[in-house]
């Protein structure tokens, strides 16, 4: 059940008038009046004229658009933010909705900077490069000329920049205003989104059931409309990736990501080919501990036996967290600290907030906000672990200004996991109870599993739905049928799944969201192991050196990062390395039991 506020004790909401003071009043009118005037300047004094301005000209060409960009991005952060926290508010929606508006017809205006840019001659810009004003900004035009073998014409990025609004942008917010008002009727209570799946790890076996027999009715309800969705979101990136020439539909999500398709590959390869050392192997632990040969779906995240699961009030929480953070560096806890000094974390469940949780990085002039839907259990704890590493990553990013200081998902994802790791090895130090360390480490591997294995497996579902897609339209049954598939086959057979379950893909926000993003939580987990197998075994100076990685924000690809700790994410063993840690656990739970 969800838990009543005196156990989880006063949670704290965000203030964003650090952006804007409200959204009603008239300073977001006057800013959006103001961008507009100033782009159409910049694109006034600009516009083909790049290739014939000086190193130091163009300097400040990029500074100027810095600026713009920022001062949209600040615009774009509140909106978002607002509209998260009360997405069934329908003025909420329409002030998104304007927001964005705006911001398109801005950035279509200033679009003209980077399509320019990135015709320019090579060579020539390298001789620009030799003026610092210019050359500190080496590594993000690096980074936009990258995109130059798939830029099309003016007018057609144009046209695809500006009809966003009326094509993915307006899907995506169909599908998150419909997952915020669907409501889960159970035992006499309308439940949200949230609250029905944190129901999916009560500690009765009735609770769970029940909760996820009424969870997948209601998406059956809407499975239509989120096959709608799904399709018309497959196919308008197909008809972008075919103009654009990537071959296949992950390809432009690892160019953005700056990874190599055969990175991408030989992670999914190497985690698909150990999912029978881990995932199978657990969950066959799971369903012997549980006293069953055999679990139904809804007891993946079931407590274990012994597990008290108790309340933590989140005072307890705030300092499990930071004092593990200070352990292994005193500025990487003042960082966090912050978070919890000022209002900058939105932790209570409420009807029409955004499900999940997320770290906003905003920008740089201002601060990231954290939300969360606290309802303390060990795993919120851990959740506040991951988006405060992410919020402390976007803080120490951000001295690399706006236009790099945002981390490609790949590495987006290190610092959360690494904070996850340091909040449990804490937890883990200070328990002695053998009984109590197995059930934390039965928790970890969850977690870790999660992360791992249910993300490819969500990744290779989305592969075959875009791949299945440029064939022809998917039924809710199709996709179904492809969710089922891939589930057994990551899960194994110590689970049972009836038909319900088949609908549970309609959830996922990311698939909307973000295509392909789901790779990057299993990234990020085996390049965490892997930097933390080095920091046990380093000797001082490490935390120093990750901070620096940190600080790097977006200035530097993943070899440059990870060539310090002396790892290589184009190295096979690599991901063997990291997905090692995972079944040292398993192994140690299998002597244990």
């Amino acid at each position: 059940m969800s838990q009543p506020a005196e156990k989880l004790g006063k949670l704290p909401e965000w203030d964003l008038s650090d952006l804007f003071p409200g959204r009603d009043g008239p300073e977001v009118q006057a800013e959006i009046a103001a961008l507009e005037a100033e782009a159409k300047a910049f694109q006034s004094d600009h516009a083909g004229q790049l290739e014939a301005l000086s190193g130091a000209q163009l300097g400040a060409a990029v500074r100027s658009y810095e600026a713009l960009e920022e001062r949209l991005g600040r615009l774009m952060s509140y909106a978002q933010l607002t509209y998260a926290g009360d997405m069934s508010d329908p003025a909420n929606g329409k002030f998104y909705q304007s927001c964005q508006e705006a911001a398109t017809r801005i950035s279509s205006i200033l679009l003209f900077f980077t399509l320019e840019l990135n015709r320019h001659d090579e060579a020539g810009l390298e001789r620009k490069f030799e003026d610092p004003g210019l050359g500190r900004y080496r590594p993000w035009l690096r980074d936009i000329r990258a995109l130059r073998p798939h830029q099309l014409g003016d007018e057609v990025e144009r046209l695809l920049h500006e009809k966003n609004l009326s094509g993915r942008n307006a899907w995506t917010r169909l599908f998150d205003e419909t997952m915020a008002s669907l409501r889960f009727p159970l035992d006499g209570e309308e439940l949200t989104n949230a609250e029905i799946l944190n129901r999916m790890s009560d500690h009765d076996p009735g609770v769970r059931e029940s909760a996820a027999k009424c969870f997948a009715q209601v998406l059956k309800g809407n499975a239509r409309l989120f096959a709608h969705i799904t399709n018309t979101l497959a196919k308008d990136k197909a008809i972008e990736d075919e103009w654009r020439g990537f071959k296949r539909p992950v390809s432009s999500r690892n160019l953005a990501n700056f990874v190599e398709d055969e990175v991408v590959d030989a992670l999914v390869g190497a985690v698909a080919e150990a999912y029978p050392r881990l995932s199978h192997r657990y969950y066959a632990l799971k369903a012997k501990w549980m006293g069953k040969s055999r679990l139904p779906y809804w007891d993946r995240n079931a407590p274990l036996p012994g597990d008290d699961d108790r309340t933590i009030p989140w005072t307890e929480a705030q300092a499990t967290v930071l004092d593990a953070y200070e352990h292994f560096s005193p500025e990487l806890a003042a960082v966090g600290r912050r978070f919890f000094d000022r209002p900058w974390v939105d932790a209570p469940v409420r009807p029409g907030k955004a499900s999940g949780a997320f770290a906003h990085p905003t920008v740089p002039s201002a601060h990231p906000y954290l939300l969360l839907n606290y309802q303390g259990r060990v795993r919120d704890v851990m959740t506040l672990a991951h988006e405060l590493g992410h919020g402390v990553h976007q803080v120490l990013a951000g001295g690399q200004g706006h236009l790099m200081s945002m981390t490609p998902l790949t590495l987006a994802e290190t610092a959360s996991v690494f904070g996850e790791m340091l909040t449990f090895q804490a937890l883990l130090r200070g328990t002695t109870d053998p009984a109590k360390r197995k059930i934390m480490l039965a928790g970890k591997v969850e977690d870790m599993l999660n992360t791992v294995v249910r993300q490819i497996a969500f990744h290779r579902f989305e592969t075959e739905v875009h791949d299945s897609r440029r064939q022809g339209e998917l039924l809710p049954e199709d996709l179904g049928e492809i969710w089922l598939r891939t589930q057994r086959e990551s899960l194994g057979p110590a689970f049972d799944f009836d038909d319900d379950y088949r609908v549970f893909w309609a959830y996922i926000p990311h698939f909307i969201h973000v295509p392909f993003y789901v790779y990057a939580y299993a990234f990020g987990d085996c390049l965490v192991n892997s930097l933390y197998a080095v920091y046990q075994d380093a000797d001082a100076g490490f935390a120093e050196k990750y901070l620096e990685l940190l600080r790097a924000g977006g200035s530097q690809r993943h070899r440059e990062l990870l060539a310090p700790f002396g790892l290589d994410a184009g190295d096979p063993e690599f991901w063997r390395k990291g997905l090692s840690v995972v079944e040292g656990m398993i192994d140690e739970l299998e002597r244990l039991d």
